[in-house]
């Protein structure tokens, strides 16, 4: 059985659960239709509950071990969802987030993990699923004082256990700021309209710093005003946490947006190393000459000195031709617009490809075909600044792991949904980020014990396979008793994978 969305001409989504029968789809049920995506949402979400209710009524297992309801079966008197319960619990309790005496923490850090929805949501789904009364305004109350006394806690656990991982030290750091826009219309303290880096410029918005170590896991973070320049976010997460954790040595890893002067001597003159991307082609003629008559061939790099710091040049056949294919479609885009007679004197400047326009005359505009010609001479060329003791294979190795920061912030956006943020108040703003990174941290320890273990298993299936692991319980002749449903294999593998059931 599964979920299916089917769409209308009309463009609404209906929600079905269909059955495979002799290879052939069977309609089961319509859960409900909605054009609405969150409303959509819900919907998929109580096809899952409906398939796993559907399957246990069906299909119950009266084996040894469940010998009294096998003997003296009466009535089912609830039915929960346990399986998140039982496998994100134990990766809770396995990273230390236990040692924060608080069942409501645990519930909205784990909702945020299986059901990330809005807290009036979350209320009901915690209610319907999971038998928890948490009402909204509990919740509401409860995030007015959490993050003020559990941000630094938080943090401090996903640092130890981090460290502890990686085989007791961290030397080498990544960091990137993400922007978290709101639809809403006016500015407050917090909420300012910036550079949108989801291209919402003329929504209010936050900037969030995050600090993760090699393979990802989360260290800190830091929620800023939405019109803080981006340079201007890193050296106060770094110095904090490197001031908390008393690290004498370790290296910054960020890309070419952070590069700044001002950022370049701080860092100098707090004594960190680091390892910045390059912006290669915004350097003085004289060290762009050096870099284009380097001639590299594919794979080989070469280290130009630029006062006390290394420029290393790296240059990549495979990187050319992704460069080539970019500048091609906006070139193809540029020449779209202006046969239509879209463009206009407003659109002569230098943000993306607009610096291959040029005017002629007084009102024509016409695409410098000679300056888009020039620039694939830096095709396949890559840059790094760094003040790192290391190689230069070194620094390129290390800084080719910066791509888990964006892939952090991806899986934040999208399977955490950190957005849209439902909140006004700051505090709950900055509280709805805390559980946020909370349960990123419990998705990178889940998707590292999968690995560990060498499952095939991504930590979205493992999830989606736990939210079907249900427990009922029954009144037998011989009282209350509970069982947890394992039907289907892979409820089955994934309990004893973890250990459970």
């Amino acid at each position: 059985m599964f979920v299916r969305k089917k769409v209308n001409k009309s463009g609404v989504v209906s929600i079905q659960v269909i059955a495979k029968i002799s290879g052939k789809s069977k309609l089961v049920r319509t859960i409900g239709s909605s054009m609405d995506e969150q409303v959509i949402e819900v919907l998929v979400e109580q096809g899952k509950q409906f398939i796993a209710t559907f399957c246990g009524q069906k299909t119950f297992d009266f084996t040894d071990e469940s010998s009294l309801f096998k003997s003296a079966f009466q009535s089912i008197s609830s039915h929960t969802e346990v399986g998140t319960q039982l496998l994100l619990g134990k990766i809770f309790d396995d990273i230390g987030f236990s040692s924060i005496k608080e069942d409501m923490f645990r519930q909205l850090v784990l909702s945020r993990l299986t059901f990330p929805v809005s807290k009036l949501r979350t209320s009901s789904y915690l209610d319907r699923y999971h038998d928890v009364d948490y009402p909204v305004q509990q919740i509401y109350r409860y995030m007015d004082r959490f993050h003020s006394t559990r941000k630094e806690l938080v943090q401090q656990i996903s640092y130890e256990h981090t460290k502890k991982i990686l085989g007791g030290q961290i030397s080498v750091v990544f960091y990137d700021v993400t922007t978290l826009y709101f639809e809403i219309d006016h500015e407050d303290e917090l909420r300012k309209t910036g550079f949108s880096k989801e291209g919402k410029h003329q929504n209010p918005q936050i900037v969030l710093g995050l600090l993760v170590s090699r393979n990802g896991y989360p260290l800190a973070y830091d929620v800023f005003e939405g019109n803080k320049f981006e340079g201007h976010t890193m050296l106060p997460v770094l110095d904090s946490f490197k001031e908390k954790y008393n690290l004498e040595q370790m290296i910054i890893i960020a890309d070419s947006g952070l590069l700044s002067n001002a950022n370049v001597n701080d860092l100098q003159s707090g004594g960190y190393e680091f390892i910045l991307g390059a912006r290669i082609k915004n350097e003085k003629h004289d060290v762009q000459r050096k870099i284009l008559s380097l001639k590299l061939n594919n794979g080989e790099s070469a280290v130009i000195m630029k006062d006390n710091l290394k420029l290393i040049i790296t240059y990549s056949d495979s990187r050319a031709r992704k460069d080539l294919l970019n500048r091609e479609k906006g070139l193809k885009k540029l020449e779209k617009r202006i046969k239509t007679g879209r463009l206009t004197k407003s659109n002569i400047n230098n943000r993306g490809y607009n610096k291959y326009l040029k005017m002629e005359g007084e009102i024509n505009i016409a695409i410098d075909y000679r300056k888009f010609n020039s620039d694939g001479a830096w095709d396949g060329l890559k840059g790094y600044f760094t003040n790192a003791k290391l190689s230069k294979n070194e620094v390129i190795e290390n800084y080719g792991h910066l791509w888990l920061i964006e892939k952090a912030f991806r899986i934040s956006k999208t399977d955490l949904k950190i957005r849209p943020i439902y909140h006004r108040l700051k505090h709950r703003i900055e509280s709805h980020i805390c559980i946020s990174f909370v349960a990123y941290k419990i998705y990178k320890e889940l998707e590292r014990q999968l690995k560990e273990k060498q499952s095939t298993l991504s930590p979205e299936k493992a999830i989606e396979i736990a939210k079907s692991i249900y427990q009922v319980k029954a009144q037998t002749k011989n009282g209350d008793v509970s069982h947890i449903l394992l039907i289907s294999n892979e409820q089955q593998n994934l309990a004893q994978l973890f250990n459970f059931g």
